[in-house]
Formats: structure tokens, C-alpha cells, sequence
């Protein structure tokens, strides 16, 4: 059988089920901030960014609600649409001075996550219904200027996870013919056809052990008006080793159709993926004091994430056991960026992400609707007093589609009845489009 996948639909804002929205001040300006003094939230875009901090104190505090509309349009025509659902990622940092060139601070943020509802009943329902990820980061980070342009950091990454998710085992149309063969063979009336009703899912539910990896930067500030910056986050295995297994029936008849599946309910199951590693390289450049602009550039090394291995710990249930075929490859994502100070106390951002894909589209399950997405945004802040900001931005996101994606699967009941001649393989194939919402804000203080 296919078992649905611990990743997470794409529309967070980045690629894969990467999230790139956890700053409102920097999602007006695209999300770029790997050659900019931050303060505090350096200590995610580039952890060198901390040590140019002039304040003695420094928090921040960012959330951002996203609202993904994706559509699946199968070859008859048919289209499918996504449960409307709100994820939240957010970030909270704070940041003190230890000496004029010593900094240090504490950042915690979510990394990885999303959420996607197909609904249950779906043509896609076996291979993904519904499906919640969110990856939880503690960042310790120390930066130190040796230099009064140079600017060095590092933090501890430590992550944690969780993940909740259902899939359907059987396929509706699979069933009716294995029933209606067991009525015909037992003479009894054929039963009433479970027609679009999956007859049976499992739920998976799982707490990822904790993973710890580094947040490296560099920054140099060139001159009084060019900053450049480059920052490294390791690659973090994240893995579920005792996640619970639940099998859930659509009624009775499908109970005693597939009481076999009960086996799963006595069992834990095992998996892993990787939160993979985070090349940044960014520029900055102020033409005049109240105009900033920056640009920058991530290679993310999707290339690790090849398959998706599922594992039950019960010998009896190693049948069920998945080796799911992705194939990611690396993707770069750029952020162009713009800051005017309008006043002394009101500033407008603007800026633009292109995020490229790294899902293979010969691999390509509803669980990741991955694609190529454009996304504008805009913001702007608002000091009301000195040191202390409110900030809001709004971002777009637009997929630019993907036609005829297809993903293969196994089919379990048929493989268990070969004398039917059902296939054992079937591959689901559609075009899909995608688009979201993500207002965000944000506040921080400093003195």
C-alpha cells in the first residue's frame, strides 16, 4: 500500500516545505536579509547581521497567517479543490550586547511546516487526504566583529517536530470489484457499492526526535553604502520512531472487507526526512539615507530528500513497509527587496520571491503540490515611539502550474487478489494550480 508522506504542501512561502514568512519587516522587502543589519533577526537571515547591533536590548516578534488555494484537474475534467486552512509560522528573538563587538541572543522560530485538507473522499485519497507538519527551532547564536566592517556568527540549531496525517489504503473503485467477486462466489446479493467512498484510512501520528545543526554568516560591510553577507544552515535529519498507527473504516461493510488491516492498529511505525541544508548569499546598497536595497540568492539541497521511508516495527506488518520514490532536486529561490524611510517614524518596503521547484513532476504527489512560485509582497512600518516598531506585510504567492504531474502507486487489495486481473500499479495524473494569502506582523523593541 501507499502510505502518505511526512511533508507538507509548498504554499508556506518556500519551496519543498520550506518556510520563508518569519519576518514581517523583511517579507515586505521579499524575505531577503542575508547582507542587512537586523538585529535580533539576523540571527535566522545571517547570525553575523548580530554582531553590527548597536542597542543594548533588542526583541522582535513575527506571525504570519497563510491561506493556500491549490487545484488538481484530472483528465476528465473533473477539479478538486483544497479545505481552506490557516497555518501560522512565526518567530520570536531576542538579543543583548555583551561587549561593542560581542553579541549573543536567543531566536526561536518554525522552519519547516505546513498543512493541506483534500477532504477525504477525493479521486487523490490514497495518496494523500490531509496531512499537518511543523518543525519547532531553539537557536542560541554568538557574533563577534574582529573588524569594524567584519562580522562573524554562528548558532546551534535545535529542532523538533511533529506531524499528524491520513491517507486512504483501498481505493472505492478496487473494492466494489472485491466484493462484488466474494458476493458472487458465496451467493449472496452483491453489496451496495462504496461508490467515491474511500472504505478505509490510516491516520499517522508521529513526535520527530530532536535534531541539532548550525546557522553559520559572514558579513562585510564594503563601504558606507554596500554590505555583503553569506550565511550557511546545516542539513537536520528529522525522525519519527514510534509514531502510532490508527486504521479508520468508512462503515461495517468495509470493516469486514478489510478487517485485515486491524494488524496496523497494534503497531508503531518509523520515518525520517531531512530539513535540508541553506546556501544564502546577499547584497545591500543604500543610494541615499532613507533608501535601502537588497538582493538575495538560496540554494536549498533538496537533492537528499531521494525517498521517503515508512517502517512499521511489528515484523507482522513489514508488508506495509514504504520506499517512496521523490527524487528532489536542489532549488535556488531569490529575494529583491526595497526600504524608503517616508518619515521619521513610518517606512515602506516592497519586494519580489522567486522560488523555484524541486519536486520531480514524474513523482509528483498531492501531498507536496509543489511549483514554481512568483511572489510579491509589500509592507510597511510604524514607530509610534521611539524603539519600538509595529510592522505589517502582505505577500502573494502564485504558482505558475504544473500540467500533467503524475505519481504511480501500488494497490493493495489488488495485489492481495491476483486472480482478479485488477492492476497492481495505478498512477494518478492531473494539472495543478496554486495560489495564497499571507498577511503577517510583527513588533519589536530595543533600547
Amino acid at each position: 500500500m501507499t502510505l502518505v508522506a511526512l511533508a507538507v504542501t509548498a504554499t508556506a512561502g518556500a519551496e519543498g516545505y520550506q518556510i520563508n514568512t518569519l519576518s514581517a519587516k523583511q517579507l515586505g522587502m521579499g524575505h531577503a536579509g542575508v547582507a542587512m543589519h537586523l538585529g535580533a533577526e539576523s540571527m535566522y537571515f545571517n547570525p553575523a547581521g548580530l554582531g553590527f547591533m548597536d542597542d543594548k536590548l533588542d526583541l522582535s516578534a513575527s506571525v504570519a497567517g497563510i491561506m493556500p488555494h491549490v487545484t488538481a484537474t484530472l483528465p476528465d475534467g473533473r477539479e478538486f479543490s483544497n479545505v481552506s486552512d490557516v497555518s501560522t509560522p512565526l518567530a520570536v528573538s531576542a538579543a543583548f550586547s555583551i561587549y561593542d563587538n560581542f553579541k549573543a541572543g536567543v531566536s526561536v522560530y518554525t522552519p519547516y511546516g505546513s498543512a493541506i485538507d483534500w477532504t477525504n473522499n477525493w479521486p487523490g485519497a490514497v495518496l494523500n487526504q490531509k496531512v499537518k507538519l511543523a518543525t519547532y527551532t531553539i537557536q542560541p547564536t554568538f557574533s563577534w566583529r574582529p573588524l569594524p566592517n567584519l562580522s562573524v556568527g554562528a548558532g546551534v540549531m535545535v529542532t523538533w517536530g511533529n506531524v499528524d496525517l491520513n491517507k486512504g489504503l483501498v481505493s472505492p473503485e478496487t473494492a466494489d470489484k472485491v466484493q462484488a467477486v466474494q458476493a458472487a462466489m458465496q451467493g449472496r446479493p452483491t453489496p451496495e457499492p462504496f461508490g467515491s467512498t474511500v472504505p478505509a484510512s490510516v491516520n499517522l501520528k508521529g513526535t520527530a526526535k530532536i535534531a541539532v545543526g548550525a546557522n553559520v554568516g559572514v558579513m562585510w560591510d564594503i563601504d558606507d553604502r554596500w554590505t555583503a553577507g553569506a550565511s550557511f544552515r546545516t542539513e537536520m535529519p528529522m525522525k519519527v520512531e514510534a509514531g502510532d498507527a490508527s486504521v479508520i473504516y468508512a462503515n461495517e461493510a468495509a470493516k469486514q472487507l478489510l478487517s485485515a488491516l486491524d494488524v496496523l492498529n497494534s503497531t508503531n511505525f518509523e520515518a525520517k526526512m531531512p530539513c535540508p541544508w541553506v546556501l544564502s548569499f546577499g547584497l545591500s546598497y543604500k543610494p541615499i539615507k532613507s533608501l535601502t536595497l537588497a538582493a538575495d540568492a538560496r540554494l536549498t539541497g533538496w537533492n537528499s530528500y531521494k525517498t521517503l521511508d515508512i517502517e512499521f516495527l511489528d515484523e507482522q506488518c513489514s508488508a506495509y513497509n514504504q520506499h517512496i520514490a521523490k527524487n528532489y532536486k536542489n532549488a535556488w529561490a531569490v529575494s529583491l527587496g526595497a526600504q524608503y524611510g517616508l518619515t521619521e517614524r513610518f517606512d515602506l518596503r516592497a519586494g519580489l520571491m522567486i522560488d523555484t521547484t524541486p519536486v520531480n513532476k514524474d513523482f509528483y504527489n498531492p501531498e507536496t503540490p509543489g511549483m514554481t512560485k512568483i511572489e510579491p509582497t509589500v509592507g510597511l512600518s510604524f514607530r509610534p515611539i521611539d524603539g519600538f516598531s509595529i510592522d505589517f506585510a502582505f505577500m502573494y504567492i502564485a504558482g505558475v502550474g504544473l500540467d500533467n504531474a503524475s505519481c504511480t502507486y501500488p494497490d493493495l487489495l489488488a495485489a492481495k487478489f491476483p486472480a482478479l486481473g485488477l492492476p497492481v500499479e495505478k498512477t494518478f495524473t492531473a494539472d495543478y494550480r496554486l495560489h495564497a494569502f499571507s498577511p503577517s506582523i510583527g513588533v519589536s523593541y530595543k533600547f
